[in-house]
C-alpha cells in the first residue's frame, strides 16, 4: 500500500491531505467542522470522485457529532440540512450524492433511537465507506490489467491514483500500478492537465512513489504523441457515468478521445460502480461544473492573462461512449453495447449486497 493516504477519520476528527500543496509540501490538515469539509472539496484540497464521496460521508458524521437535538425528529432536520449543504460543494462527481444518500439512509433507518446512537452509527457508516473503497479499488485495480502490454506507451490525464481515493490505490492509475506490480513494463506520458496541473503535481508525484517511469506533457502535446505512434493505450478516470456508458471526466477528455479514434488507439475509462449514475440516460444529463475564471487567468495567485480578461472555466467534459475502447470497474470490464453490459454489471453488484 501507499505510505500516505488521501483521507482518514482519527479520533472524531478527519485527517487529511491537502493536495493543494502538492508536490512541494505533504501537509496534513486536521478538521473538526463539516464546514471545513465543504471548503476543502471546493477547494480541491481533496478531489477525485471516490475521494470526494469519503469526504462527503466524513464530513456528514462530523457534522452529526456536533449537533445538540433534544428530540429525534429535531436531529433528523438538522442532519438533512448538514447533508443539503454537503451536497451543495460540487455538482458533477456522483460519488459525493452516493455517498451522502448512505448517510442519510441511516440516519433514516434509525429515525426513533436517540441522537447519541444515530451518531455513532453514522461515524461507524462513514468508517465503513473509506474502507469499502479501499477494497473496491482493490478489486478494480487487478481486475483487468491485461490491456496494459508489456512495452506500452500509456497515456492519461488528471489524476487517478491514491490521491483520488480513499483507499489507496487509485482507479485508472490503480490498474497500472497493479500491471507494474505484477512484473509488466510500461512507460506513462502524463497530460499535465491544466488549469490545475493536476497531472504535473499529482500523477507524477504518485507515479514517482510507485516506481513507474513517467513523462510530463503539455496537453497539447498529445495528438502530436499519437501521430507519432508513440502511445498505444489511453486510460482516464471519471466522475459520472450515465447509465450509457457516456462519461463526465477533467475537461480535455473528450479531446483525447477523439484523437484516440482518428489514431486507431484503444480508450479506457477506470472507475467504481459509486461513479455511475444509473438514473441518468445519457451524458447530456451530468451537470457540469463551471469553476471561477481566476483558474484560468492566474495560477496559485499570480496573473497569467491581462487584468479583466474574460474566460471560461469548464471543470469537466463528456466523453461519448462510442468513443469508448471498455470501462473498467471492480466486476471487470465492460464493453460495448454498454446498455447491456453495464446493465450486467449492476445487476452482479445488486446480487453481491443481496
Amino acid at each position: 500500500m501507499t505510505s500516505y493516504c488521501s483521507i482518514c477519520w482519527e479520533d472524531d476528527r478527519i485527517r487529511l491531505l491537502d493536495q493543494r500543496r502538492l508536490p512541494q509540501e505533504e501537509r496534513y490538515w486536521e478538521i473538526t467542522d463539516y464546514r471545513e469539509v465543504i471548503e476543502a472539496i471546493r477547494t480541491l484540497a481533496i478531489r477525485g470522485a471516490p475521494a470526494i464521496g469519503v469526504a462527503a460521508a466524513m464530513g456528514a458524521a462530523l457534522g452529526a457529532l456536533a449537533l445538540h437535538a433534544e428530540t429525534p425528529p429535531e436531529f433528523q432536520a438538522k442532519f438533512a440540512a448538514i447533508c443539503r449543504e454537503i451536497a451543495a460543494a460540487r455538482p458533477t462527481a456522483v460519488n459525493l450524492f452516493w455517498a451522502l444518500e448512505r448517510m442519510e439512509n441511516v440516519a433514516r433507518d434509525h429515525a426513533a433511537e436517540p441522537p447519541a446512537a444515530v451518531q455513532a452509527l453514522l461515524v461507524a457508516e462513514a468508517k465503513r465507506i473509506l474502507k469499502e473503497d479501499g477494497t473496491v479499488n482493490l478489486r478494480l485495480a487487478h481486475a483487468d490489467q491485461e490491456v496494459i502490454d508489456e512495452g506500452a506507451q500509456l497515456l492519461t490525464h488528471c489524476n487517478t491514483g491514491a490521491l483520488a481515493t480513499g483507499g489507496g490505490w487509485g482507479t485508472a492509475l490503480g490498474v497500472m500500478r497493479a500491471a507494474w506490480e505484477a512484473g509488466r513494463r510500461f512507460s506513462v506520458w502524463v497530460d499535465e492537465t491544466r488549469p490545475l496541473l493536476q497531472g504535473a503535481r499529482l500523477t507524477t508525484w504518485e507515479l514517482g512513489k510507485i516506481g513507474i517511469p513517467y513523462t510530463l506533457i503539455p496537453d497539447g502535446a498529445a495528438a502530436a504523441l499519437m501521430a507519432q505512434n508513440r502511445v498505444s493505450l489511453i486510460m482516464v478516470g471519471a466522475d459520472r457515468i450515465a447509465r450509457n456508458g457516456d462519461t463526465a471526466n477533467k475537461i480535455g477528455t473528450y479531446s483525447l478521445a477523439v484523437l484516440a479514434r482518428h489514431h486507431g488507439i484503444p480508450f479506457y475509462v477506470a472507475a467504481p460502480l459509486s461513479t455511475f449514475d444509473f438514473t441518468l440516460t445519457a451524458g447530456s444529463q451530468i451537470p457540469v461544473e463551471e469553476r471561477a475564471a481566476d483558474e484560468v487567468t492566474a495560477f496559485r495567485g499570480q496573473p497569467t492573462a491581462p487584468p479583466g480578461a474574460p474566460a471560461l472555466n469548464l471543470a469537466f467534459d463528456v466523453t461519448p461512449h462510442e468513443l469508448i475502447s471498455g470501462i473498467i470497474t471492480e466486476h471487470g470490464i465492460a464493453r460495448p453495447p454498454y446498455t447491456t453490459s453495464l446493465k450486467h454489471i449492476r445487476h452482479q453488484e445488486i446480487a453481491r449486497h443481496a
